[in-house]
C-alpha cells in the first residue's frame, strides 16, 4: 500500500510539472492569451463530460471511469466504483457507462444500472448533459459579460478624445470643463439616447450656452458649454466647415461607452443572447453541410487565391486550429469579446452534438427515441445498431473530410485577424 501511494503521489506531482512546463512553453509561444484559451476550451470539454457523470450519478447508472484526455494512463485514483484519472494526449475527456454498445457483455448482477436498462427519459437526459452543460456554460460566460464586464451601448454617449483647433490653446469642451471618459447624459434638460442625438443638439446651437449633465467617477456633475462656430474654425491649416449655414461644435469625439447591466437584469438579457445565438448557429450548421460549402471548401483547398479571398473566410467553418486563434486574436478587443467567443464556441459544439447521428450525443437520443416507439408494454424493443454502420460509416467519412479540409486551411491560409 505504501508502494502504491508512493507511485501515486509521484505521478501526481509528474503531471503538475508537466502541466506548468506546457503553460509556460504556450505563453512563451503564443503569450498569455494562448494558454488561457487552451485552458477555457479545455474547462468546456470537461464541463460537457461533468454533465454525463453527474446525471448518469443522479440516474443511478455505474460510471466507471472519468478522465481527462485519451492515451496511456499517467494517473488515476479510484474512488468508490469510479476511477478519476488524467491520459497522455489531453485532447478531451470520456466518462465511461457500462451498456453504451449494445454488444457489450456485463455482468447479469450490474444489468439493471447500465445505460441499455436505464429507463427512456434517463437515456435522454444522460445523452443530452453534456449540450445542456454547453448552454449553461454559454448562459454564465453571458451574464459574466453583461453583469461584471458590460457592452458598449448606444444609448450611453462619452468623450474618447478632443479636437486641437488653430490657434486655441482650448477648444469648447475643454473650456467648459469636460474630461475624456465623461458620459454625456442630458443636453438642456433632454436626455442623450445616441451619438446623433447629442450631435444634433451641439450642432444647431453656435455660440449659446448648453447645459450639460454629465456623469464623472460614479457621480453627476452639471456643466456650461457653449458650442463654437465651425466656419470659423481651423484644424492642421484645413478649415473645419465650409458650408453656408453655421453649425455648432465642442470639439470631442464621441464613442459608445460600456455599460454593465445590474446582476438581476443581467439574467434574463442572457438568456435572449443565447435564444439569439443557437438561432445564428443553427443558420451556420445548416451552412456547414451543405453541398455548396462541401465544393467551396474543395476549391479553396485547390486555389490559394479562393482561399485567401476575404468573401470565402467569412463564411468558411473552421477547425480547433481556426478556433483557438481566433479566440486569442478576440482578446486584443477585451474581455467582452473574448466571452462573447467563447459563449457562440459553447452553443455550436452543444447543438452539433445533439445532431441525431452516432457516435454523437445525439444520435444516442434518437436511437433511444426509435426504441420506445417501437417498444410495448411489458416488453422493451432493443433495436440492432448494427444495421446503423454503413450510416455512421458515411456520416464519419463526411466529419473526417470537413476536418481534413478545414484544418489545412487553417494552417496554410489562416483566416485574417477581424479584430484589427
Amino acid at each position: 500500500m505504501k508502494k502504491s501511494s508512493s507511485s501515486d503521489a509521484k505521478s501526481l506531482i509528474i503531471l503538475i510539472a508537466g502541466v506548468a512546463a506546457l503553460i509556460t512553453l504556450l505563453t512563451w509561444w503564443g503569450g498569455w492569451a494562448l494558454p488561457v484559451v487552451i485552458i477555457a476550451i479545455f474547462v468546456m470539454v470537461m464541463g460537457h463530460e461533468f454533465g454525463h457523470f453527474i446525471t448518469a450519478k443522479r440516474a443511478g447508472m455505474q460510471v466507471t471511469d472519468f478522465f481527462v484526455g485519451f492515451g496511456p494512463v499517467i494517473w488515476s485514483v479510484t474512488h468508490g466504483e469510479t476511477r478519476y484519472g488524467v491520459r497522455a494526449f489531453l485532447l478531451g475527456g470520456y466518462v465511461k457507462v457500462p451498456g453504451m454498445t449494445w454488444g457489450e457483455e456485463i455482468p447479469a448482477e450490474k444489468e439493471n444500472r447500465t445505460y441499455r436498462s436505464a429507463s427512456y427519459p434517463r437515456k435522454v437526459l444522460f445523452a443530452s448533459a453534456g449540450s445542456l452543460m454547453h448552454v449553461v456554460m454559454a448562459l454564465l460566460l453571458a451574464w459574466a459579460s453583461l453583469a461584471l464586464i458590460g457592452l458598449p451601448s448606444s444609448s450611453a454617449v462619452g468623450i474618447s478624445a478632443f479636437s486641437h483647433w488653430d490657434g486655441h490653446a482650448k477648444n469648447a469642451a475643454q473650456t467648459a470643463g469636460l474630461k475624456v471618459g465623461d458620459r454625456i447624459l442630458a443636453v438642456d434638460g433632454r436626455t442623450v439616447t445616441s451619438l446623433d442625438s447629442l450631435i444634433a443638439a451641439v450642432r444647431k446651437s453656435p455660440g449659446k450656452s448648453l447645459t450639460l449633465e454629465v456623469a464623472r467617477a460614479g457621480r453627476d456633475i452639471t456643466l456650461t458649454a457653449t458650442p463654437a462656430n465651425a466656419q470659423t474654425l481651423k484644424e492642421g491649416g484645413q478649415s473645419i466647415d465650409t458650408g453656408k449655414s453655421p453649425e455648432g461644435m465642442l470639439g470631442v469625439e464621441l464613442s459608445e461607452l460600456t455599460v454593465r447591466a445590474s446582476w438581476y437584469a443581467a439574467i434574463p438579457s442572457s438568456f435572449t443572447r443565447i435564444g439569439s445565438t443557437i438561432g445564428a448557429d443553427v443558420h451556420a450548421m445548416i451552412h456547414v453541410f451543405s453541398p455548396g460549402e462541401f465544393s467551396n471548401l474543395f476549391h479553396q483547398v485547390a486555389s490559394p487565391a479562393a482561399a485567401n479571398n476575404r468573401a470565402n473566410q467569412l463564411t468558411r467553418p473552421e477547425s480547433i486550429v481556426g478556433v483557438v486563434r481566433i479566440a486569442v486574436q478576440s482578446t486584443q478587443s477585451g474581455a467582452a469579446v473574448f466571452l462573447e467567443i467563447l459563449m457562440m464556441v459553447n452553443i455550436f459544439v452543444g447543438l452539433f452534438n445533439m445532431l441525431p447521428m452516432l457516435p454523437l450525443d445525439g444520435g444516442y437520443v434518437a436511437v433511444a427515441t426509435y426504441e420506445r416507439i417501437r417498444s410495448r408494454r411489458g416488453s422493451h424493443y432493443q433495436a440492432n445498431i448494427n444495421l446503423l454502420a454503413p450510416v455512421v460509416y458515411a456520416f464519419m467519412s463526411v466529419l473526417l473530410v470537413l476536418f481534413a479540409c478545414t484544418l489545412y486551411l487553417d494552417i496554410v491560409h489562416p483566416i485574417a485577424n477581424p479584430f484589427q
